[in-house]
């Protein structure tokens, strides 16, 4: 397991990420507010009831099965977005900010402020389909933003892997790689655990699908949505060409 931490790669177009931190912010208010119990007269007193209203059912998104209508709070086609901010658990919430407060404002500053709110939806929706293609009679409901997020994370990895950074592996060992060393670790780490539910278990409660999905979502959708001054793989933007009138300055 790595846990990143910190990058050094600061921002070239943007002065703020406001999206990523207005993304952050809407993810802990939704927990705080409707789910940790510290807010009287919310949802919190069924919590399965907010994460059935919320999340994302397979078998209720193909219109296989109908939602009790006490928990028909939003239409179910809308559900591939409001799950992704939706959390299980305090750990679930911090581990997803993190990765998108790490990544998110990088990838924020090379699609810019718009486009990149685009990405991140998209991603969130791309990722619950293709969980829901492969556990499409689950009942059991899609929740959290670890589908965006890891589309933010391939983004990241194509747009700076070679930028240095710090990450926690095995929940206690500080090391500071190579992005594509520790995202290409953690890929390889989700591949894995998406191949083996498939095949070989299925009682894990990780939508590792949701995972998979986002990374090819995010590696997709990335290449047109990108600056064109953001290039690829850090690579420098190719020099301009000299004008002829030039050589008289």
């Amino acid at each position: 397991m790595i846990i990143p931490l910190y990058d050094d790669n600061p921002h070239r177009r943007i002065s703020q990420a406001w999206v990523n931190w207005a993304l952050v912010a809407t993810n802990v208010a939704v927990f705080f507010f409707f789910q940790s119990g510290y807010v009287p007269g919310t949802f919190v007193a069924d919590t399965a009831g907010f994460t059935y209203s919320y999340g994302t059912i397979p078998v209720v998104l193909f219109e296989k099965m109908n939602l009790p209508p006490e928990y028909l709070r939003v239409p179910e086609w809308l559900t591939p977005i409001t799950s992704a901010f939706v959390h299980g658990s305090w750990m679930h919430l911090t581990g997803n900010m993190l990765f998108l407060w790490v990544f998110g404002d990088n990838v924020e500053d090379d699609l810019g402020h718009f486009k990149y709110l685009f990405f991140y939806l998209a991603c969130a929706v791309l990722s619950t389909f293709a969980y829901a293609l492969t556990a499409p009679d689950s009942t059991s409901p899609l929740i959290g933003a670890s589908g965006a997020i890891s589309g933010v994370v391939a983004a990241y990895v194509l747009l700076h892997p070679n930028v240095k950074i710090w990450v926690l592996v095995l929940f206690r060992i500080p090391l500071k790689l190579p992005a594509y060393w520790a995202i290409g670790a953690w890929i390889l780490y989700q591949a894995y655990f998406a191949i083996y539910a498939y095949f070989v278990s299925s009682t894990s409660d990780v939508a590792w699908f949701a995972h998979i999905g986002g990374l090819l979502a995010g590696a997709v959708l990335v290449l047109p949505l990108k600056s064109s001054d953001a290039p690829l793989f850090d690579r420098a933007p190719p020099p301009a060409k000299n004008d002829w009138r030039d050589t008289f300055d």
